[in-house]
């Protein structure tokens, strides 16, 4: 039988954090920067409702959820467009924006989805050199060439856990040529309590060159019902909506997410848990010479430069108690270094005990 051609892409497909460990039926996943609380018991409530009509379609366009999103950030619901996780918004953005050899540029380590996006629809992906895993705005605008289209980064970057500060976010926009869309990416932005910090939603929500991402994933805990949002000007909103799937964001995703929203008192609980459990791994770490980036997300890039213990050794080992954790070598080439998510309490408290017994 012959199988009609399709097109061949020379991308590296991307690798999730890994969530099974063979022979093991109870392990601590620590890999995937998934919200260690889980949802909000409003959301779960809202998607237990045995009245839910799931036989009907969702409402393409999200309505209620962008009110809802508009009313907690105080931006307009016409600029904001909902997607089957900021992923997808990604996806659209590449899709409105990319022609075959147009460019984008995107930090050394950063989120894989940026370039792999970018490289489906024909674009070339420049990257641009991180400074001690910090991204550059001098390395970025080197970068610039008459074909730059889009600059993606995430603040606070992921894998690095490092962040671009208020007056050098705004640096970037200024030196950026006008014609050259920004997306920043807030994924991380709710745990940011650096005074230095500003997330990219409060910087440039009227701002028309600049694109933001953000997710109900993190701190909201709806990793697997895949929604997210995106808010730029009008005219790119209204572009956007031409070419997004007419259903794409779930019922349940759209009913848990607004529920999320209005539970305030749950991301306050749910902020503070990751800023005591950061803090308490990041200096029981130190005592063993593993040392980490300053506390910005919901995950630690640990440094074993000065360990006795290689982070391909020190993975191996949790594995077989286990315990998974990020190896970045898969997709972002970085080595001797490992990705650690902040789990639950027990998590945590069960993720010390393991590491006492393998470096003691």
């Amino acid at each position: 039988m012959t199988i009609p051609k399709f097109k061949k892409f020379n991308i590296e497909a991307y690798k999730p954090g890994k969530s099974k460990i063979k022979k093991l039926k109870k392990i601590i996943k620590l890999s995937a920067n998934e919200f260690a609380l889980g949802m909000s018991p409003r959301a779960k409530k809202i998607i237990s409702d045995k009245k839910l009509k799931l036989e009907r379609y969702p409402d393409g366009k999200s309505e209620l959820l962008r009110r809802e999103i508009s009313k907690k950030y105080k931006c307009n619901s016409d600029k904001i467009i909902c997607g089957a996780g900021s992923d997808e918004v990604i996806q659209m953005i590449c899709q409105l924006y990319l022609k075959p050899k147009d460019e984008v540029i995107v930090p050394q380590y950063s989120f894989l989805m940026y370039r792999i996006y970018a490289k489906i629809v024909g674009a070339k992906v420049v990257f641009a050199k991180e400074l001690e895993f910090k991204i550059s705005v001098s390395e970025i605008i080197k970068k610039v060439t008459k074909k730059t289209k889009i600059v993606f980064l995430a603040n606070p970057n992921n894998p690095t856990g490092t962040y671009l500060t208020k007056k050098e976010l705004l640096e970037l926009r200024k030196k950026l040529n006008k014609n050259i869309l920004l997306v920043v990416d807030d994924a991380y932005a709710e745990y940011m309590k650096n005074k230095d910090y500003k997330s990219g939603l409060d910087l440039f929500k009227n701002k028309e060159n600049v694109f933001i991402l953000r997710t109900f994933s993190k701190i909201f805990g709806l990793a697997s019902l895949r929604v997210g949002w995106g808010l730029g000007s009008k005219k790119i909103i209204d572009a956007l909506n031409i070419i997004k799937p007419p259903f794409n964001v779930s019922l349940l995703a759209q009913l848990a997410a607004v529920e999320s929203l209005k539970d305030s008192k749950f991301i306050e609980k749910s902020i503070k848990h990751n800023l005591i459990f950061a803090k308490k791994i990041k200096s029981f770490l130190e005592r063993y010479q593993i040392f980490s980036n300053m506390i910005s997300a919901n995950f630690l890039l640990l440094d074993f430069k000065r360990s006795n213990h290689s982070a391909k050794e020190f993975y191996e080992k949790l594995k077989n108690k286990g315990i998974i954790v990020r190896s970045t070598e898969d997709g972002y080439h970085i080595k001797n270094k490992l990705r650690l998510t902040i789990g639950s309490r027990s998590e945590n408290l069960a993720f010390m005990n393991v590491v006492k017994n393998i470096l003691n």
